[in-house]
């Protein structure tokens, strides 16, 4: 949450949410309202079975439009919270009117040409306000917000990490069968798969995204991958994801494996995250930091660093709200520095 005192960029702004229905969107209007952003200042779209969708914001209400061509002219930002599909058809245009576009998709991370962003580690690609920047994968932007400052102090030589991934990861109709579920094996009842292959509640599975049968890799643990290597400019950053759904409503973990190029010891590491942006850290080894601790949290809880004989062998315990930081916050971030840059 911000201080009465922050005064965003995006106040003087006219901002736009599209996919302001969805879990993500209403994130993002959630923060933009925190931020002090007037209501006068922001506009909200949908799809046709959304639009007119009445949403709270500060001290009144908005109403979901459904978006359309032309829907997002004199809009100065834009922020695309809804599928690839969506994002690719609308996105374009939008550009070409003059409204700079973050799109939380994936329809846009790995085309060269445009940026993706976290930014506390490459936001120098902003100052040149380009009109399309992508928002990472949830996963990722978690996973990097603690690689990257131990990587700038210690290097880095390979990465072995195992996500933890709340069901609202996977949208409202996931969340919503996780209650249902819950309550049905409570009543004795069997639980019906719909959003996920098999049932979620009081079960773990595999990330339910499709396998590439060469890799052996789902899509999930790829975009990891392929994204970590594009922040970071590492093309050959040795990484290996496992990505776990887990019966939690909301905030994914992680637990993260890094070998060192450089030997480490505990306190060097403590002090190293403990002053990068975004983080918290609890250096306590018996702290026991769990999703419930960083729900609606802006900041990403890292605990429980350990290292082996050598110092080269650095394990992490990692929670953050996926829909905050991992996604909305991160774009709405994003759009800060791009409304200074204008301005600018």
């Amino acid at each position: 949450m911000m201080s009465e005192e922050y005064s965003s960029p995006l106040a003087d702004t006219m901002i736009s949410i599209v996919g302001a229905f969805g879990l993500v969107g209403r994130t993002a209007l959630s923060i933009l309202a925190d931020r002090g952003v007037p209501i006068e200042r922001v506009r909200a779209f949908g799809s046709e079975r959304s639009a007119g969708t009445v949403i709270p914001f500060r001290d009144g209400k908005l109403t979901i439009a459904e978006l359309r061509e032309g829907s997002l002219l004199g809009s100065d930002v834009a922020l695309f919270c809804t599928d690839s599909d969506t994002a690719r058809a609308h996105i374009p245009s939008a550009i070409a009117t003059g409204v700079r576009v973050v799109d939380n998709s994936s329809a846009y991370r790995l085309d060269p040409g445009t940026p993706l962003v976290v930014p506390e580690i490459n936001g120098e690609l902003l100052d040149d306000g380009p009109m399309l920047v992508a928002n990472p994968n949830c996963s990722t932007i978690l996973l990097l917000l603690a690689v990257e400052p131990v990587r700038r102090a210690f290097g880095v030589r390979s990465v072995i990490a195992s996500t933890y991934q709340a069901i609202s990861g996977a949208g409202r109709a996931a969340l919503e069968e996780l209650f249902s579920q819950t309550r049905d094996v409570l009543d004795g009842k069997a639980p019906l798969p719909a959003a996920f292959p098999v049932p979620c509640a009081f079960n773990v599975f595999p990330h339910e995204s499709a396998i590439d049968p060469e890799t052996g890799l789902n899509v999930e643990e790829s975009k990891i991958i392929a994204e970590s290597r594009k922040i970071l400019a590492a093309p050959d950053l040795d990484i290996l994801p496992t990505c776990v759904r887990v019966p939690v409503e909301r905030c994914h973990s992680q637990s993260l494996t890094i070998e060192l190029e450089r030997p480490a010891t505990r306190d060097a590491v403590i002090d190293v995250l403990g002053s990068f942006s975004g983080l918290a850290v609890n250096g306590d080894p018996a702290a026991l930091v769990t999703p419930r601790d960083v729900a609606d949290d802006d900041l990403v809880a890292i605990s429980r660093p350990r290292l082996s004989a050598d110092g080269r062998r650095l394990s992490l315990w990692s929670c953050g709200d996926q829909l905050r930081k991992g996604a909305a916050l991160n774009a709405v971030q994003i759009a800060e520095r791009l409304a200074a840059v204008a301005v600018g």
